[in-house]
């Protein structure tokens, strides 16, 4: 029997109220919009189902890999023969003490702060525009505008494949740029993130995220499908400006390109394929390095 038969066996005994999709395109779930049908995406809507999921794809060979909102991802174009397990609906936002707010690792990270400007409590402002979830943006130590997930996280509950569920206080996440404690450990899930923030006038809260958002909106491209920066930045340098110091800007694949209105995201234009992406990233690299020494590193994660 295929694994996603016996899979399919486990959850109609087990878990008959998780919803599942079969032959669902990826495209449909993430910010790029490219990605060919996974044989099986589940969306559990709570710990305990993401928990007995992940339980049932490793007894049945699913290979599970466990995806947010989508924003920092590239899936193939062909079939994914993998169980893709969706946290969108662990979306729960709560106060959790004075200053705290409690949210699932699905929640997005503009609703969390939406949230905590109506609790007036400040220091997630730059996150207002950052399109990704919790559990992503935990993972990656996401940031912008000077502010960073470390900044602002208590504490994080994590499942450990092989240990259970932890909750890791941020002192032992090991926060770098654009990494964590779980970049080491890919197989860990995040379950929920906890955020310790400050009081603030909901007011000056608010101005603070329309300004950042104002900004984001006239220097990136938002209205292309994109994965955020491609690369990452190099110690002592932007990616963007490297790029476009390398003649890179505009340079098209397919229905991939560079965006001439900044030169560190590579947009879909219409069509683009996984392979259209890679060739122009592969490309971009070549050239960067051929013009000023620097190897760049993808930041957009790229998923077999």
């Amino acid at each position: 029997m295929l694994w996603y038969e016996l899979l399919d066996e486990q959850l109609r005994d087990y878990l008959p109220d998780l919803p599942m999709m079969a032959e669902e395109p990826l495209a449909k779930h993430t910010s790029f919009r490219i990605g060919g049908p996974a044989r099986r995406m589940a969306f559990p809507r709570n710990s305990e189902q993401l928990v007995l999921l992940l339980n049932f794809a490793v007894q049945c060979g699913a290979r599970p890999y466990v995806m947010g909102n989508g924003t920092n991802l590239l899936f193939p174009d062909g079939q994914v023969d993998r169980l893709i397990i969706n946290t969108r609906d662990m979306d729960e936002i709560e106060l959790a003490g004075e200053g705290h707010i409690r949210a699932g690792a699905g929640a997005s990270l503009a609703r969390v702060a939406n949230f905590a400007c109506q609790q007036s409590l400040t220091g997630l402002e730059f996150a207002h525009g950052i399109p990704g979830s919790t559990g992503g943006a935990v993972c990656m130590n996401a940031g912008a505008y000077g502010g960073e997930m470390a900044q602002v996280i208590e504490g994080v509950s994590v499942l450990f494949p092989d240990d259970g569920v932890k909750y890791i206080p941020c002192r032992a996440m090991d926060f770098g740029y654009r990494r964590s404690l779980l970049t080491d450990h890919p197989d860990a899930v995040v379950l929920h993130a906890v955020f310790a923030l400050q009081k603030g006038e909901p007011a000056v809260i608010r101005g603070r995220m329309e300004d950042l958002m104002a900004r984001r909106k006239a220097s990136q491209p938002l209205e292309y499908p994109s994965a955020g920066s491609t690369f990452k930045r190099p110690e002592g340098y932007f990616a963007g400006r490297l790029i476009e110091e390398a003649g890179c800007k505009g340079l098209t694949v397919g229905g991939a390109q560079v965006s001439e209105k900044h030169a560190g995201f590579v947009i879909n234009t219409g069509g683009a394929t996984c392979e259209d992406v890679l060739s122009l990233m592969a490309e971009v690299q070549r050239r960067v390095k051929e013009s000023s020494g620097v190897m760049l590193e993808p930041e957009v994660r790229i998923v077999g």
